[in-house]
């Protein structure tokens, strides 16, 4: 086994067997969720997000920190790859918002080819991000630890949906073109860059739970979701207590010489937010 898969099955406390098969892809895909944060603190800190091998190892293995869709599904991929597995990124257009005009390929998802039959695989979305891979099959349910989810297809392209209360939310739609290390460059040069992406007007964090769980942290709000229900609900008071949140509740890792984050370079990225009670609403 390679150095990287044991420093990455260390990072997710995995101890089993890794072998080509949908029953590790599934196991890796909600441990990897429940583990490593969905984060965008560095788009706000600021600091440059790097995609190469080396910089993700030590930003979200060695370094314990989360990050967003190009570093997490770069990160899973690489594993996969190493592991055996037959898989590729593929980029997607974010139209959760309901956008008036088509958005360009922001998010990074991943293609995976096991046994004759094509997945999804997807660990970068934050709180609404699959917790299992889905089959490539247009309209038909599929259900993960942690909701209900389909597939629509129209030519080239697929939308993934999710099942909220009793309609179904679009979520990105993509096709299956082959994409490059420039693609991902593109996009996540866009993504932290863009004036207006919501990357750099928001502190966003989201950390899955093994029993169908959820955390979220949105600037001070915090809630913590159980089967759908919101079973704690904070506004914190000030940044001393979001610092402490971000270790204890989303495993943050702040120590990293390069990659960690001290409370004084967390209340310089908050000061722009407001503290008060209905700030999160």
């Amino acid at each position: 086994m390679s150095p990287f898969l044991t420093a990455y099955f260390a990072r997710l406390n995995w101890t089993e067997h890794a072998v080509v098969s949908i029953e590790t892809l599934r196991a890796l895909h909600l441990q990897h969720n429940c583990t490593i944060p969905f984060e965008n603190l560095d788009v706000l800190l600021p600091r440059e997000i790097q995609l190469d091998d080396q910089s993700l190892e030590d930003k979200l293995i060695s370094a314990r920190r989360g990050g967003y869709c190009f570093e997490q599904n770069g990160l899973f991929e690489r594993a996969l790859r190493e592991i055996g597995f037959n898989v590729r990124s593929v980029l997607g257009r974010v139209i959760l918002a309901n956008p008036s005009q088509m958005p360009p390929r922001t998010h990074r998802l991943l293609l995976v080819e096991l046994k004759g039959e094509r997945w999804i695989a997807d660990v970068g979305f934050g709180g609404q991000t699959l917790t299992a891979p889905i089959r490539l099959q247009a309209d038909s349910e599929q259900t993960t630890p942690h909701g209900v989810y389909r597939l629509f297809n129209e030519g080239n392209d697929w939308t993934l949906q999710f099942r909220h209360h009793d309609r179904w939310q679009s979520m990105y739609v993509f096709d299956l073109v082959p994409q490059f290390t420039a693609d991902h460059v593109m996009g996540n040069f866009w993504s932290a860059h863009w004036p207006q992406s919501h990357f750099r007007h928001h502190l966003l964090m989201c950390r899955h739970l093994p029993d169908g769980g959820k955390l979220t942290l949105t600037n001070f709000h915090f809630t913590h979701q159980q089967d759908g229900h919101v079973v704690e609900n904070l506004h914190l008071p000030d940044v001393e207590s979001l610092y402490l949140l971000l270790q204890d509740r989303f495993g943050e890792g702040v120590d990293d010489p390069k990659n960690g984050f001290t409370l004084a370079d967390l209340a310089a990225v908050m000061a722009a937010f407001d503290t008060h009670p209905e700030a999160g609403k």
